[in-house]
């Protein structure tokens, strides 16, 4: 949580993060879904919400933050089981929030299994150029008529015909892992409709600087 307040005071107007589901049904925020030592590792949905770590927050805590703040939120859905638990709580914060939230899948499918339960939420497909066997028009052309809301890719994986491309069939495109100022700026030029970094101050820098 510290992470997320120090990306908003430097001027990020979203936060993404990844959720798990405890062994006792609570979604939570973590990276890797596994905590505790060297020898003592066990997974988090092996695990009660009240024996994790204190610095592993619950997503409920998030959302709170974000709701105060109006930030986008983008949750990378890491075990499918923290799908619908994640889903309702967003949904119980009304058509604004859902509006601002993004469940992205890196798995297509079981983005396909998940679409028809998605009560209005953003879902995305999160994958890589690589990946996409059919190709990208293909691919984007499947997720517009599956209401899928956007891609999200590598920013390696960009260029300004595919934003193009999935904007014509109004889908958005995310790109992730967009480090420094030249990426930043490009991606920015090409359209791209999200972007995701590490580091805020650069992404806020490469904003204005583009805007102007």
């Amino acid at each position: 949580m510290d992470s997320f307040r120090l990306a908003h005071r430097l001027g990020a107007t979203g936060i993404e993060s990844d959720v798990w589901l405890t062994r006792d049904g609570v979604a939570v925020l973590d990276h890797d879904g596994v905590v505790g030592g060297r020898f003592r590792r066990r997974a988090i949905d092996s695990t009660d919400v009240a024996d994790l770590p204190r610095h592993i927050p619950q997503l409920t805590e998030l959302l709170d933050f974000a709701d105060v703040h109006h930030l986008a939120v983008s949750l990378d859905i890491k075990d499918a089981a923290a799908f619908a638990p994640t889903r309702d709580l967003i949904v119980a914060r009304g058509s604004s929030f859902i509006d601002r939230t993004y469940l992205c899948f890196d798995n297509f499918d079981i983005l396909r299994d998940m679409m028809p339960d998605a009560r209005g939420v953003h879902i995305v497909d999160s994958s890589r150029l690589s990946r996409i066997k059919e190709g990208p028009e293909r691919r984007i052309a499947t997720l517009a008529s599956l209401g899928v809301a956007a891609l999200n890719m590598h920013h390696s994986d960009w260029n300004g015909g595919l934003v193009t491309l999935a904007h014509r069939f109004e889908r958005l495109a995310f790109a992730w892992d967009a480090q420094f100022e030249p990426v930043l700026t490009a991606l920015l030029r090409m359209g791209a409709d999200a972007i995701f970094s590490d580091w805020v101050d650069r992404m806020v820098d490469a904003a204005r600087a583009t805007r102007n």
